[in-house]
């Protein structure tokens, strides 16, 4: 029996009808690329993020890359950021041009750990990447202060944190720019790529924007060499949707952790830690396994999966 890593047929059947009218509304108006219907996620978006910008862009990986770019981070200069990471957040350093700083993570976190920082920075240090792991916020607080003592930038990888928050901010609005990824299998996925730069930064955003659409300030005119990253009016309207309901399945994700908290408070397993003060949206609940056990947990896992398989009617027609 396979479990699906999370079951986006379900999520259809539960908003079909305004998905459909989203798409077909983008169809109608063949409002592909740009237009009103990325106009008002890119709105959309801000808000939820509490922004007053939001940038779409093709995917999560050129969040981040554009964002580094449109702070002037290139050849020779350095970018923090936490060992443990999908590969897209050293990836987007090094397509910037810059290096990789990698720094350790708090063992009870997972994510990046603020005492072992300053250790990393040098004079060629430009930025700090901090992820938010799983749907846990880091501890931004002294990420910040060290940020302002080392006049670095902060661009905060919430590729699975859409809708945390800490300590009354929302993930995202905190550093120079939030970088997001709408991966289908994300909190909130499109249906296709797709990826988001938020920030509070005007000179920031309107960079941004014009470096992922290749540079361009108008439609002959280009002030440099930029890409082509564009979220397409399709997903801008699927985004759109499910954002009305994210808050909602939010809420769901972080009953079904305390959930396994509780059940698994007896056992040896080291589930996941929220840090004060915090609202984690819990992308993944990853436990910690001894090392000597993982083998028969796997083992364990897989023949219930078995069982259920077998025992599980099979569907018949009428």
């Amino acid at each position: 029996m396979n479990i699906p890593f999370v079951d986006l047929k379900s999520q259809y059947a539960s908003i079909k009808n305004e998905i459909d009218t989203a798409i077909s509304e983008v169809i109608s108006n063949t409002a592909f690329v740009g237009g009103p219907f990325l106009k008002a996620f890119e709105e959309e978006f801000a808000a939820f993020c509490r922004t007053k910008y939001c940038v779409g862009v093709g995917n999560g990986t050129d969040s981040l890359f554009i964002s580094l770019k449109a702070l002037g981070i290139g050849e020779g200069d350095e970018v923090i950021t936490a060992a443990n990471s999908f590969v897209a957040t050293s990836e987007a350093i090094t397509m910037a041009g810059a290096r990789v700083k990698f720094v350790d993570i708090h063992p009870e976190t997972y994510n990046i750990d603020p005492a072992r920082i300053e250790e990393k920075i040098t004079p060629k240090t430009k930025a700090i990447i901090p992820v938010h792991l799983y749907g846990q916020p880091a501890d931004m607080d002294p990420i910040l202060e060290i940020a302002a003592k080392h006049d670095l930038r902060i661009v905060e990888d919430a590729a699975q944190a859409h809708g945390a928050d800490y300590k009354g901010r929302r993930i995202g609005s905190i550093g120079d720019a939030g970088s997001f990824s709408f991966y289908p299998g994300k909190n909130l996925g499109a249906y296709g790529d797709g990826g988001a730069i938020v920030t509070d930064n005007q000179e920031l955003a309107e960079k941004a924007h014009m470096f992922a659409n290749h540079g361009r300030a108008d439609k002959f005119g280009h002030k440099f060499e930029g890409v082509n990253s564009r979220l397409d009016g399709l997903q801008a309207a699927v985004l759109s949707a499910k954002l009305r309901h994210l808050d909602e399945w939010t809420e769901s994700r972080r009953r079904n952790a305390y959930l396994y908290n509780e059940y698994l408070a007896d056992t040896d397993l080291v589930t996941p830690r929220e840090i004060d003060d915090v609202r984690a949206v819990y992308h993944l609940y990853v436990v910690r396994v001894p090392k000597d056990r993982r083998s028969d947990l796997q083992d364990f896992l897989r023949s219930k999966a078995s069982q259920r398989a077998s025992t599980t009617p099979s569907p018949c027609r009428t």
